[in-house]
């Protein structure tokens, strides 16, 4: 007879593109997500949960991965419909807006924040699940709803850690860019895919990467030929224009009047019009204006990002945060009108040790047809999404965040038949707000014990054994204080600095709460 085959034991290994995050990085991400949620109540936002299961259609087309259109969600069919885990925020809410718009009011201003799940191929830093922050208000057409949202996010990314100078929310319209194809006679849509995903990767190749892609194509860095868009020199001096008008404009150069002078000369604004006191983006604006003169909606799109600067200034947001950058398309494609990109400006080190900018960790825009799906009337809409995930990497990054969370104070058991006196101990410590455990696994080595508050990173060791309860004290050993002095043993400042000390049983509580303020100030 033969012997029935074994079962075999299933892989213990993530699912390739997830991973498990642990307590350090649970706690700092919980408290990245409260102080953004402060801020966006502060704004006046309202929360908002929706399910993490939102059905196809309500999806709809717009999935985030363009090469795989129908493979950017995780989905499955249910008695008869197609279900699929949310891929954003942003489709549910639209969804939301329309199943209970009777009863929402108008303007209605939500933030929302939790995973997101996509089916996109995974690779270094990107994930099939990660954390969103949302902010969106739906039903308000005027761009102060716009200049809001940059707004608040500006004062988001200060509430988190990042200083002013650290980070930069640039902004573009998504008309202004149709106004420019529309100038160079573009009306292929593919072809117009193809020109905003090149003018996308201008701060990666550069004005003359750009232009050769905008032509026939070139050699990238691996010495792979990338075909171009096909565009004719007369169609692709304008695209270039239009790029080097924000990227002229961010050069420090234009601050002094001779070079504000030579900018008004290219882009031909008449001597009349001429206003020595023109800030670096009312210089830009115009010069959008000229190259996209011919465009309605091009024009309309340069009127918005004029009213967005205004407002923006005025509130005293200036371009130290917030500046208008013509190179911003953001990838979705129901964008309407705004679009917004939060940036950091510093330098990290890759894996590698080489210096690079850090990119994006946020953006957003107007989608004003989005939810018109469900309810085939145009209903503004505009909003943005944060990457928590990466708002806390480029934290880590620059030593902002302590990748060790302090753990608990320990109590060691010394003697098993006292566990209810030891148990008595951590319950006057937590009582007191003192995060507290008593050591539960096996006490006949104390050396393990003290080797597991090692591991848990815990800054104090309550000791209590047949002596200590004889004489009502206890020994109160600061483990942070030990690491430190075995660290500099050498050193004379270290060397009068007890690590342990036996106090009374009734002051055990008050000699905890001096070591953890003193530790705190090492």
């Amino acid at each position: 007879m033969a012997k029935d085959k074994k079962q075999p034991r299933p892989k213990a290994i993530t699912p390739k593109g997830f991973r498990d995050y642990f307590g350090a990085e649970v706690t700092a991400r919980n408290e990245m997500l409260t102080k953004i949620a402060g801020v966006y109540h502060r704004y006046g936002f309202d929360a908002l949960e929706t399910s993490a299961v939102e059905t196809v259609e309500a999806l709809g087309k717009f999935l985030p991965d363009v090469d795989r259109p129908n493979e950017g969600v995780f989905a499955w069919e249910e008695d008869g419909d197609w279900l699929a885990l949310r891929y954003d925020m942003t489709a549910p809410l639209a969804r939301v807006a329309a199943q209970y718009r009777n009863d929402l009011p108008t303007p209605y201003r939500r933030y929302t924040m939790g995973p997101v799940w996509r089916n996109e191929k995974p690779g270094p830093g990107r994930f099939r699940q990660f954390y969103q922050c949302d902010a969106d208000t739906v039903g308000a057409a005027s761009v102060a709803a716009d200049a809001e949202i940059c707004a608040m996010l500006a004062d988001t990314l200060e509430e988190v850690g990042i200083p002013r100078g650290d980070y930069v929310i640039r902004v573009n319209n998504r008309k202004v860019l149709n106004g420019v194809m529309e100038v160079i006679g573009l009306s292929d849509a593919t072809q117009q895919a193809d020109v905003l995903r090149t003018i996308d990767k201008f701060d990666k190749v550069g004005e003359e990467g750009v232009r050769q892609l905008l032509g026939k194509g070139r050699l990238d860095a691996s010495g792979a030929y990338i075909d171009g868009v096909g565009l004719g020199e007369e169609q692709a001096d304008p695209v270039i224009a239009f790029l080097t008008s924000g990227k002229r404009m961010s050069d420090a150069a234009l601050n002094d009047e001779q070079s504000r002078k030579t900018m008004r000369d290219e882009i031909g604004i008449q001597e009349k019009d001429r206003n020595p006191e023109l800030t670096n983006s009312q210089i830009l604006l115009d010069d959008l204006t000229n190259i996209v003169a011919g465009s309605t909606v091009g024009l309309e799109g340069v009127a918005e990002l004029r009213e967005m600067a205004k407002l923006l200034q005025v509130a005293g947001y200036g371009p130290d945060r917030i500046v208008i950058d013509p190179s911003v398309v953001r990838g979705l494609g129901y964008y309407t009108g705004p679009v917004y990109e939060a940036e950091l400006t510093f330098e990290i080190k890759d894996e590698k040790g080489r210096p690079r900018n850090f990119g994006s960790v946020a953006g957003g825009g107007r989608y004003d047809d989005l939810v018109k799906r469900f309810t085939g009337q145009a209903v503004p809409a505009t909003g943005v999404s944060i990457g928590v995930d990466r708002l806390l990497a480029a934290l880590h990054a620059k030593g902002r965040i302590d990748s060790t969370a302090q753990g608990p104070v320990i109590v060691t058991v010394m003697d098993r038949d006292r566990m209810a006196d030891y148990q008595t101990m951590v319950a006057d410590l937590r009582n007191e707000g003192i995060r507290a455990e008593v050591y539960l696994g096996n006490p006949k080595n104390f050396g393990n014990q003290l080797k597991y508050a090692d591991k848990r990173h815990s800054p104090i060791a309550i000791i209590a054994g047949g002596d200590e309860f004889d004489k009502g004290v206890v020994q109160i050993k600061d483990l942070i204080l030990g690491a430190e002095i075995a660290k500099n043993a050498t050193l004379e400042e270290w060397k009068d600095r007890p690590s342990q000390y036996e106090v009374p049983r009734d002051q055990m509580i008050a000699k905890v709460l001096e070591i953890l303020d003193g530790d705190e100030n090492l």
